[in-house]
């Protein structure tokens, strides 16, 4: 992740400093270097795969079994080691919602 200037439009937003993942706010496309706002920083991550609207964007590398945050909440398990840039949504990710309704 780089430092990006702040009068750009944001691509993504994470809302705690501990996130791992982050929404995007519109679909992105592999290459696109997304500008990621969480909390006063804005930084810039290289999207490796297309990301539709709504989904998630890895802000790091996250191993297989680690758990996904978002918000600040563990929101799932990782099923697949992930890096930076990657689109994580349930083709990677064991879901913490689906497993306490299921259990």
């Amino acid at each position: 992740m780089t430092h990006a200037p702040e009068n750009l439009p944001i691509d993504a937003i994470a809302l705690a400093p501990e996130d791992n993942v982050a929404n995007v706010l519109h679909a992105l496309e592999a290459g696109q270097v997304a500008r990621v706002r969480r909390g006063d920083d804005v930084r810039e991550i290289t999207v490796t795969q297309p990301i539709p609207f709504g989904h998630k964007l890895a802000l790091e590398s996250i191993a297989l079994g680690a758990t996904a945050i978002k918000y600040g909440t563990a929101i799932g398990r990782m099923t697949r080691a992930v890096a930076q840039g990657e689109h994580v949504h349930i083709h990677n990710l064991t879901s913490a919602r689906a497993a306490k309704v299921q259990g």
